[in-house]
């Protein structure tokens, strides 16, 4: 039988230590602090995601129901409830996003691969979005939304071809989502595909300069001339593919450059797109189809909603909540490039089942999951969310 470490500590093993002490560096989060430092809040709480803790005391009522195990974890001086709440609220959210990104550029490279992205392009193409998470207001009354309602969002640029998220950043719920183009540095010849939430030529016009490409969905009062326009084959589904220019006078002084104005009518929807991008040269039904591939960013939100504790808070605070939502996120990417390291068929979601049961087993991670049959169940979240079997 294995003797060595417990399964817990062989997920953490993977974890670069250095990396992850210059992230607490950076941000002074280990600053005159002798027990219970930066690492130990760390495990406490991606222990509590990856078991489904629902709470904090609860992932201290499991951890001292096995106290003599908690050494071996990587918890040298066992805390308590009261002290990881007391580290969740004081030190600097920031520690966890500057790993998450760490995380992030690990495992990006890992999955280039494996997508169902079929269309014919060298391009990198990314799909930008943002999900809310809701919240009392009463309760967390640092999170503006609405006037009754309060929010977190969650900002993600994902990587079509990998379906691993190349940027994620985490604002109130009254931030409007377009803010967030102001922070992303823009990949020459990359594909940015976002909605209708992100319409502002002013920021488009940045995407332009950076020489990359956007596909964003029109809105209705778009004032426009057209200069040109292309053929197009109806059967396809396409019905215009034109180069036009801006008239409105903010919007023509903000985007002075010309535009491409494609229709595309879906028939199993029975809905009509307009799409902009400042691509002339891909095939029109490419850039429909690409517009068509932003589903996945959507899955995403609900996979990780349906399984990572980030609907239900184990703090108040502001720097509470993204502690949790970005460890959390931490606890994700550890499990995706674990799952690479091992080269198992196993959807990241049955991976999570199982270590959930099995974190203080001696068990040799890849024997525990290659010699698992599971039993699968045959929901229709399941079947969507076959982008995820990462």
């Amino acid at each position: 039988m294995y003797q060595g470490k417990y399964v817990f500590a062989q997920i953490m093993e993977i974890v670069s230590r250095y990396e992850f002490e210059k992230c607490v560096t950076r941000y002074k989060g280990n600053n005159n602090l002798v027990h219970f430092k930066c690492w130990q809040q760390f495990l406490c709480m991606a222990f509590g995601q990856l078991a489904y803790r629902e709470s904090i005391r609860d992932i201290f009522n499991c951890l001292n129901a096995h106290k003599k195990k908690a050494y071996h974890l990587g918890l040298k001086n066992l805390a308590d409830a009261t002290t990881l709440t007391r580290a969740n609220k004081n030190r600097d959210w920031h520690i966890w996003a500057d790993f998450a990104k760490h995380l992030i550029s690990v495992a990006c490279p890992l999955y280039l691969e494996d997508n169902d992205f079929t269309l014919d392009l060298d391009n990198t193409v990314y799909a930008l979005d943002a999900s809310t998470i809701d919240l009392c207001l009463s309760v967390f009354k640092w999170a503006k939304f609405r006037k009754e309602k309060g929010a977190v969002k969650l900002h993600t640029l994902m990587d079509l071809r990998g379906n691993i998220p190349a940027f994620i950043d985490t604002t109130d719920g009254k931030v409007h989502d377009v803010k967030v183009l102001d922070k992303l540095d823009f990949e020459p010849e990359a594909f940015y595909i976002t909605d209708k939430d992100y319409y502002d030529f002013r920021r488009l016009f940045k995407i332009n300069t950076a020489l990359a490409f956007f596909v964003i969905r029109t809105k209705k009062n778009l004032t426009f001339r057209r200069i040109y326009s292309n053929n197009v084959d109806k059967r396809t589904g396409l019905r215009c593919d034109q180069v036009i220019k801006l008239t409105g006078y903010k919007s023509q002084k903000s985007y002075p450059d010309k535009l491409r104005r494609i229709k595309y009518y879906n028939a199993e929807k029975a809905k009509t797109y307009i799409f902009l991008t400042n691509n002339f040269q891909v095939d029109a039904l490419i850039i429909a189809e690409l517009y068509k591939n932003r589903w996945q960013i959507e899955l995403f939100f609900k996979w990780i909603k349906q399984h990572l504790k980030i609907k239900k808070f184990w703090g108040e605070s502001e720097n509470a909540v993204k502690t949790q939502i970005w460890i959390a996120v931490c606890a994700y990417l550890i499990v995706a490039i674990f799952k690479k390291q091992l080269k198992t068929d196993l959807s990241l979601y049955n991976i999570l089942q199982i270590l959930s049961v099995s974190l203080f087993d001696k068990t040799l991670v890849n024997q525990l999951l290659m010699n698992t049959d599971l039993q699968f169940e045959d929901t229709s979240v399941h079947k969507q969310l076959n982008t995820f079997e990462l």
